[in-house]
């Protein structure tokens, strides 16, 4: 093909021993206006190669008649309230609804309301404990930059805010309404430069006073900068946790203070676990009992209870023990009883389950029911005492509802079904067990038929980060088997989905892990008949891109075609980019000579190679993306077009105005048709 010009920079550094050559640096700066020359030379490229491909128009409807169902949240109860989200057929986004103590529903934040551009987006939102006030985070563009306001819920006024520097952080009620805890970065000019993104600090911020002058700094001094933190308030208002991880990494310091023994403005923080490789969390419940949920000397995770006296290690008793087989990922508390009972979330190779348990023993005495063989949302309860809980439900031919269990009767039913009606096709689906280059055994969900031969097949994974994939609803999987494909899904080391020892195994030094448990995914589907090489597509975004970019880059023999969404690929610079350098507790860091050797073993970008026949390949980024940079596509875009010998396209797809996260129903069903269009062209799917 005839690809845009991109010169070849003469660059290579002696990194640690290593001489690493980067001739596209040059493609690092979204600013100049040689990348804006090449960047309108590849638009023009992608929508020439896209635009008229087959069955886009019959795709486009499909797509948008699956994704009529809509959605709907599990409800959230505080004081005479409960809130929850829905996105009807018609709306671009979900918005935030309450219904009243007379009754009555009203919408409190519709996002297009606020911007019929669709580029407005609720991040989060946390009611205080009393129902009366909403605190919620509104971004645009898809920057993620969160700004936080407070809102009078009976009168919908806007009372506090916006306050901003807010992304990531978490809100944490008094009691009354008059005062939360929550996380704000520093100012841009007290921190270094290009650390602006990093700095978090947690706050109490009292209703009515300026948050620039008179915030109290309660935690976050001096410590390391790419620090998260997480706040909490017990539903009594007596005890405040502060959690803090450094970076994404797989473990949490964590303290506590009584705030009947201290003041709000000056907790007496105790730790409850310094410097552990574990993860933590505790939750404080009225009855003088906290409940602690760890991964600590349990990877599957296990819940203990203590005396919030003295929440000493040593102290801690298994309420409920680790499971040798399940992930334990949700409890819920329900006390309104005569016997309290303890509803636990599981999940088993990948598989929901929620087992029902004596509150006192931890002894299990029962199992709430499912509809089927998927994936739960979330255990909901109420907040005051209660008897019922509530959570989504999906699989993968039934878009997502909101259940009820009511411990009184012990019955399951359905609370609210997604808001619209939707016609889903007949599909199969199956786990397949197999073995990995090591011997490991992974696990695939597979979507389709295997009736008729083999057939045009996309293959999808993730792999890192501790991130599970659960069985659930998809228009565009459904879309593409009903015209006659397979979809797959991949449960690869670097997840959770076998506990914290699987995530270990596919993060730093054993990131190889994640790659041979796909290749060997890919090989095991050719070999059963499911597809051929020539059929065989894969897809991934965010660290899944760089799933995909490893495995086009180590066997492109094995795949057709790729769409790689969001990635990174730069793994010797990618710590220099965005939120980078909360990741090197994932990936390692190019400073460590040692780790630097574990990321160039696999950087895609640092593995291209002239003469190669690389299969066809789609990248899509989005400029506000700022959690991975778009400049790792443009870079390996650029060296996969110099180098490949075959006549199959590489492209790169530039999305404007939509950043990493939500995004609008329309540019949702824009993106599904450009990338599975592409898919089925190069792997011979009629759509």
């Amino acid at each position: 093909m005839d690809y845009p010009v991109a010169p070849r920079q003469d660059i290579v550094e002696d990194l640690h021993g290593h001489r690493v050559a980067d001739p596209y640096r040059w493609l690092e700066d979204p600013a100049s206006a040689e990348t804006k020359e090449w960047l309108a030379a590849q638009d023009e490229l992608f929508h020439a190669e896209v635009d008229e491909l087959p069955g886009r128009d019959h795709l486009r409807r499909r797509i948008g008649e699956l994704l009529g169902s809509g959605y709907i949240s599990s409800p959230i109860h505080r004081g005479d309230r409960r809130f929850f989200m829905r996105r009807t057929a018609e709306q671009e986004l979900g918005a935030l609804y309450t219904i009243d103590p007379d009754g009555s529903e009203r919408t409190l934040i519709d996002p297009i309301a606020l911007n019929p551009a669709g580029t407005t987006t609720l991040d989060s939102w946390q009611p205080d404990k009393e129902g009366r006030l909403l605190a919620f985070q509104l971004s645009e563009g898809g920057d993620e930059e969160s700004k936080l306001s407070v809102m009078d819920i009976a009168t919908g006024a806007t009372v506090e805010g916006p306050i901003d520097r807010c992304r990531y952080t978490s809100v944490a009620w008094l009691p009354g309404g008059e005062a939360f805890y929550y996380v704000r970065r520093l100012p841009k000019e007290q921190v270094p430069e290009g650390e602006d993104q990093y700095h978090r600090r947690v706050y109490l911020h009292r209703l009515g006073t300026d948050p620039e002058t008179e915030d109290v700094l309660i935690f976050g001094e001096g410590r390391e900068k790419t620090e998260y933190y997480g706040v909490g308030v017990s539903r009594d208002g007596r005890y405040l946790t502060v959690s803090a991880s450094r970076g994404t990494a797989p473990r949490n310091d964590l303290w506590y203070a009584d705030l009947t023994a201290s003041a709000p403005e000056a907790p007496d923080l105790k730790p409850i676990q310094i410097g552990v490789d574990a993860q933590t969390s505790v939750r404080f419940h009225p009855s003088g009992t906290a409940y602690i949920w760890t991964d600590r000397d349990a990877p599957r995770g296990r819940l203990a209870v203590a005396d919030p006296a003295d929440l000493s290690v040593e102290n801690w008793k298994d309420l409920l023990p680790e499971d040798p087989e399940a992930v334990l990922s949700d409890y819920a508390i329900l006390d309104d009883l005569d016997s309290p009972v303890l509803l636990a979330g599981w999940t088993r190779h990948a598989v929901s389950e929620i087992t029902v348990h004596d509150l006192a023993t931890g002894e299990r005495t029962g199992e709430v029911p499912l509809p089927g063989l998927g994936s739960i949302g979330g255990i909901v309860e109420r907040p005051d005492a209660g008897h019922e809980a509530w959570f989504n439900y999906t699989d993968s031919v039934t878009p997502g509802s909101v259940q009820h269990y009511d411990a009184r009767t012990g019955e399951t039913t359905l609370w609210a079904s997604p808001p619209g009606t939707v016609e889903v096709p007949e599909v199969e689906a199956r786990q397949i067990a197999y073995a990995s280059k090591d011997g490991t055994t992974v696990r695939m969900l597979v979507i389709g038929s295997l009736e008729g031969g083999p057939k045009p097949t996309i293959l999808y994974g993730y792999g890192g980060f501790n991130v599970s994939l659960t069985p659930s609803y998809s228009a565009g999987i459904l879309a593409w088997v009903e015209a006659g494909g397979v979809y797959v899904v991949a449960n690869l080391r670097g997840g959770s989905e076998e506990g914290e020892e699987w995530h270990r195994a596919g993060m730093l030094g054993h990131k190889q892990n994640v790659f041979d448990d796909f290749h060997a995914a890919a090989e095991r589907l050719i070999a059963d008949g499911w597809t051929t090489p020539e059929q065989l597509a894969i897809s991934g975004g965010s660290n899944g891109g760089l799933l995909v970019g490893a495995a086009l880059t180590q066997r492109p023999d094995l795949y057709a075609a790729v769409v790689c969404s969001a990635p990174l690929l730069d793994m010797v610079r990618y710590e220099k980019f965005g939120l980078g350098q909360t990741w090197n507790v994932e990936y390692g860091s190019a400073d460590d000579p040692e780790q630097l050797g574990w990321l160039l073993s696999y950087s895609p970008y640092h593995h291209v190679h002239e003469g190669t026949d690389y299969p066809a390949t789609l990248f899509t980024v989005f400029e506000s993306d700022s959690r991975v940079d778009p400049l790792h596509a443009r870079k390996l875009a650029a060296a996969l077009q110099h180098a490949t010998s075959g006549g199959r396209p590489i492209l790169l797809r530039n999305e404007a105005e939509v950043g990493h996260g939500a995004r609008s129903l329309t540019r949702s069903v824009d993106l599904s048709v450009d990338t599975m269009s592409f898919l089925a062209r190069h792997t011979g799917l009629s759509l």
